[in-house]
């Protein structure tokens, strides 16, 4: 709501400043005119170069009073800008155009009195403002609403805030907090429900009077109207279209306590009748029907129906019909029956003309332009108005957002040609580069120190003029590169790298991976340490296929060999040079990369080696992801599946062999704790004992995961299994807690789990707990 109203401030500013000072004569005189030059005026601490990164007017093409008004609404967004317009002056038959800036003023003070529950400097940092930042009366009432809402949150049902607005000139902002009791829920109850019983109607309401069974809860009346809405979503969702709920709270005398119930009228259920569509000449009816979720004889649901509109609009937007509409009506009929008609408008049909980007003062023209190649967002072909939506919201707006590390960026098709539009790529660009301290800790890998730096926006061809470009960020940056080093010492591993990546080798879909790395592990006999260079290429396809090849070269070292270490350790000792060709092919057709709920994955190599050793190394995974429920709220339980195989053909060491064991794929067992074993040596009774790895292995794996507390806990259970050249088969079965931590691409899953084998070797090393960060699938 503040946004918007910040927008109608500013629209009606530039209004009345372009009427009564802008203008000499009337931009339509100067339509056409070419544009000598673009300045600024009025701007002090703003960077010119930052307001005309918000422009689309550019010099040398005619002038269009429509876009410069654009520009100047654009530039009015600028955080530190107050207002702005444009001035045009006539200039020999040409016009320079002149965009003024009036900055805003700085916060000197953020203060509140009367607020006791809360100290200032959280109650500050919820109003959104800070000493220093630019003063914007909207954004100021923002921050008094933002707290006043907080407090709500926080069970103070009657808090109210005010603004003394009559320092604000001098740069004070002062909220004066009336907080009122906070209210604690005594009781939640439902009546009126009969097909869905309580217990599950508790997973789609929060509203409830104990957190986690032991601490109180409070009353919020946001809180409560979400779950309302949420409760009448679920009943519709399965055809309840007449369920009326509501909610009664009941408070004290004090309004310190109250009692809620849940009143429901659940109605009759719905199915589906007749599905008609209207105005259809582009298409066959049935290509639109076939992609339907709705099917005659189906109870209503009305997600899938808003889906199936949606569904329809994205078969004609995709293909260039950027004005088309679809319109769904419902058409009560008898027997608790609904027809549906689809009304569809269509409209002309557009390619695309130029493509135009504004906003990346740090990223390169061509960066952005080989994504929009790489998904056939090009020049000349059919405008997808899917795929490039205009609010930031489009698949393929999300693509350059995620792969740039934009704040947004967005797609707007522009122009008013017949049959063409021009689309501007609007890019406010965010941080590319991270330098992250830290320490983890494993089960398979114990405790290890981070030091991490990457840039996501490297420019491995735009080395410093001078020193000055190393402070300033312009040195090495721009071209969409990637670079990481990574320094990470560790009680059992360490390891080194510094990686290179250019995600367009020759500005073609084909990445480019250059990388060094040093890793050293202590193993069960010996030492390992590995100096490693390699460079790949993979190629991807539009079918979600890709395919690559991959080139290393390692130095390992195998010492501190232990006195009764094996015979294949002993014949792997001091510095073993090897070289290999990775051949592979995969496809990853799941919904989300971070967190998918079904599709499949696959992924296939072979690699022959050469160096001290020769040998092939061959393998297939399959991973597979099925929802097996979903619940009133929404929240899915998910079996994931896993299948691998390897193999080695020829004479490999002992440091490339296979080995099973450790939370990555045989949770139950030691990392490596399934294993061929090695005879003793140099000992009177020698026995098998350390591990020496397999010539092949397979495994099986299967997990479910069952949401428990929102979407970000969930319970684990799973079976773990496979076989290696000795020992039989086998398997282990277990049971855990999965954690979802945020993080800046995306959730990271941390594990505890309690495993225990039910088929193993005499040999085998077991483990019943283990914990990691990361995913086993």
């Amino acid at each position: 709501m503040s946004m918007s109203r910040t927008m109608f401030v500013r629209g009606v500013l530039v209004l009345l400043l372009g009427a009564a000072v802008a203008f000499a004569q009337s931009p339509e005189e100067f339509r056409g005119r070419i544009i000598d030059n673009i300045e600024t005026k009025g701007n002090t601490s703003l960077e010119a170069s930052k307001i005309l990164s918000r422009v689309r007017s550019r010099s040398g093409e005619g002038f269009d009073p429509k876009t410069a008004s654009g520009d100047a609404e654009r530039i009015a967004e600028l955080t530190s800008v107050e207002y702005s317009y444009y001035n045009i002056e006539e200039v020999e038959g040409e016009v320079v155009l002149t965009f003024v800036v009036v900055e805003r003023g700085l916060i000197r003070s953020v203060k509140f009195t009367g607020n006791s529950a809360f100290r200032d400097i959280a109650l500050r940092k919820k109003s959104g403002l800070a000493v220093g930042n630019y003063l914007d009366p909207v954004m100021a009432e923002a921050g008094r609403s933002d707290v006043e809402e907080y407090y709500h949150e926080k069970g103070y049902a009657f808090a109210k805030v005010e603004m003394d607005g009559k320092y604000m000139k001098v740069g004070k902002v002062i909220y004066r907090v009336f907080e009122g009791p906070r209210v604690r829920i005594t009781s939640v109850t439902f009546e009126g429900n009969e097909i869905f019983g309580t217990r599950k109607l508790k997973l789609v309401a929060k509203t409830r009077s104990r957190k986690f069974l032991l601490w109180p809860a409070y009353y919020s009346k946001e809180k409560l109207d979400k779950d309302l809405l949420k409760l009448r979503k679920a009943y519709q969702k399965r055809g309840y279209l007449d369920s009326n709920i509501k909610a009664e709270p009941t408070f004290d005398r004090l309004r310190s306590s109250v009692s809620i119930v849940f009143t429901i009228s659940e109605g009759a259920i719905y199915s589906i009748g007749k599905i008609n569509f209207v105005g259809v000449t582009e298409y066959k009816v049935s290509e639109l029907r076939k992609d339907l979720k709705l099917k005659s004889g189906m109870i209503y649901n009305e997600e899938h129906a808003k889906a199936d509109t949606k569904r329809i609009l994205k078969t004609y937007q995709e293909e260039g019909f950027l004005g088309a509409a679809v319109e769904r009506k419902k058409r009560f009929s008898s027997g608790n029956k609904i027809d549906i008609d689809f009304i569809i408008t269509e409209s002309e049909r557009f390619r695309i003309g130029q493509i135009k980007i504004t906003g990346n003062e740090g990223i390169q023209d061509k960066v952005i332009r080989r994504i929009l190649n790489e998904y056939e967002f090009t020049p000349g072909s059919w405008y997808n108005g899917d795929q490039a939506r205009g609010d930031g919201k489009g698949p393929l707006e999300k693509i350059v957002k995620r792969t740039v590390l934009a704040e947004s960026a967005t797609i707007t098709a522009i122009g008013e040609k017949p049959g063409q539009r021009d689309a501007y790529v609007d890019i406010i660009e965010g941080r590319t580069g991270s330098l992250m301290l830290g320490a983890g800790l494993a089960s398979d890998s114990g405790v290890i120190g981070q030091f991490v730096f990457e840039q996501q926006n490297f420019d491995i061809g735009n080395p410093p003029e001078d020193w000055k470009d190393f402070f300033t960020g312009k040195a090495f940056r721009g071209a969409g590169q990637t670079l990481r080093i990574s320094l990470e010492p560790g009680t059992e591993v360490s390891q080194y790298s510094v990686t290179f990546t250019e995600p367009y080798f020759q500005d073609r879909p084909i990445s480019l991976d250059v990388a060094s790395s040093s890793y050293e592990r202590g193993r069960e006999s010996y030492n390992e340490g590995r100096i490693r260079g390699y460079v790949g290429f993979e190629k991807r396809y539009k079918s979600k296929w890709y395919r690559g090849i991959g080139f290393r070269i390692e130095e390992v070292d195998i010492d501190s060999i232990d006195v009764d270490a094996p015979q294949e350790v002993i014949d792997d000792k001091g510095s073993n040079v090897i070289g290999g060709v990775r051949f592979g092919i995969g496809k990853d057709a799941t919904d989300n990369r971070y967190n998918p709920s079904k599709g499949y994955t696959l992924n296939a190599y072979a690699e022959p080696v050469f160096g001290d050793y020769g040998f092939i190394n061959m393998g297939i995974t399959y991973r597979r992801y099925r929802t097996l429920h979903e619940d009133l709220a929404e929240r899915k339980t998910i079996l994931a599946t896993k299948l691998h195989g390897g193999v080695i053909g020829g004479n490999a060491p002992v440091f490339e062999k296979f080995y099973a064991g450790g939370s990555s794929n045989m949770r139950g067992f030691e990392y490596r704790g399934i294993s061929k074993r090695g005879l003793q040596t140099g000992v009177p009774t020698p026995v098998k004992k350390d591990q020496i790895g397999s010539d092949w292995i397979f495994l099986a794996n299967g997990e479910v995961t069952v949401p428990v507390l929102e979407e970000s806990i969930s319970a684990l259970f799973f079976i773990d299994s496979g076989m290696i050249e000795t020992g039989g088969y086998r398997a282990a079965i277990g049971t855990g807690v999965q954690i979802m931590i945020p993080q800046w691409l995306g959730p990271v899953p941390m594990r505890f789990e309690i495993a225990l084998p039910v088929m193993k070797d005499d040999l085998d090393d077991t483990k019943t707990f283990s914990f990691s960060m990361g995913k086993l699938f």
